[in-house]
């Protein structure tokens, strides 16, 4: 499953990297740096993966580089989305030792988390790859993170779920029950207020639940902590009236199961949450 990847809007990613870059820097800089490196120090690096993955998060290394200097090239080996060994060198880095000492750190934050996302998304992706399903991600990301975290996810071969509350609408058990319970009143009055592109999606935790929603015609019906067998009689109940979303506890134990019910997307929290960072380091030669 090759997809090519677009890249994040430069002006997004140029945000992000001065942000992370005051807050490290400060208002004075990089003591370390500025007081034990002579200024017309130059110096080789390489980004070395040090654990097998796939990266995500290059055009940040990039960036990173770009605002503390533009004496400092970027020499990136491997596109986003590649599978990485350890050993493999992602990028060479060359120029001021300064800049490029100041800016490790960040660089290396963006890159080892994005590319822990897309590492893990790849994982479960591979499991379900001869399957029509998708993998998915949620909106449990970190503040401020989301669309390179989503983004993450796409490098790893995932798709992503709605960005915000304001391009799709989730009816979850809270918003049916601050309605009196009653799942039919809460599709239809959804439906009145939503723009003619916006997909409406409905939570279900049981069969009882489901057969009362199907009459209402949502988009979408996310499955929530079901069973295998409540999974399969989901899937037969609903034929294909509308997309069935699987969510709650899968992991890379439970996922090729939960995907051979028929269910159409598996979602799952934790790959932007909790997914571990990869092991990268920079070198100097």
């Amino acid at each position: 499953m090759n997809k090519v990847i677009p890249p994040l809007p430069k002006i997004l990613v140029a945000q992000a990297v001065e942000n992370a870059l005051l807050e490290d820097l400060g208002s004075v800089g990089d003591l370390t740096s500025d007081s034990t490196i002579p200024a017309d120090l130059a110096i080789t690096t390489h980004i070395v993966s040090r654990q097998a993955g796939c990266l995500a998060g290059t055009d940040i290394l990039v960036s990173v580089m770009a605002q503390l200097s533009s004496e400092v090239t970027v020499d990136a080996h491997m596109p986003d989305s590649s599978i990485i060994k350890p050993g493999d060198h992602i990028a060479t880095l060359s120029g001021p030792a300064r800049p490029i000492l100041s800016g490790e750190r960040v660089a290396l934050n963006f890159l080892g988390h994005l590319s822990g996302i897309a590492t893990a998304t790849r994982n479960i992706v591979d499991l379900v790859d001869d399957l029509p399903v998708r993998v998915t991600c949620t909106r449990k990301t970190t503040p401020g993170l989301r669309a390179f975290e989503k983004y993450a996810v796409r490098c790893g071969g995932g798709f992503n779920h709605r960005f915000g509350l304001y391009d799709g609408i989730l009816l979850k058990d809270n918003h049916i029950a601050a309605v009196g319970g009653d799942i039919g009143t809460a599709i239809e009055s959804a439906r009145a207020g939503a723009g003619h592109m916006i997909k409406i999606e409905v939570e279900v935790d049981t069969l009882a639940q489901l057969e009362k929603a199907l009459p209402h015609n949502p988009d979408i019906i996310l499955l929530d902590n079901m069973g295998l067998e409540e999974l399969r009689q989901a899937v037969a109940m609903t034929g294909k009236q509308a997309i069935l979303e699987a969510s709650g506890g899968i992991t890379a134990a439970t996922a090729r199961g939960i995907a051979e019910t028929g269910v159409d997307v598996l979602s799952l929290g934790w790959l932007t949450h909790s997914s571990p960072c990869l092991d990268l380091g920079l070198d100097i030669l």
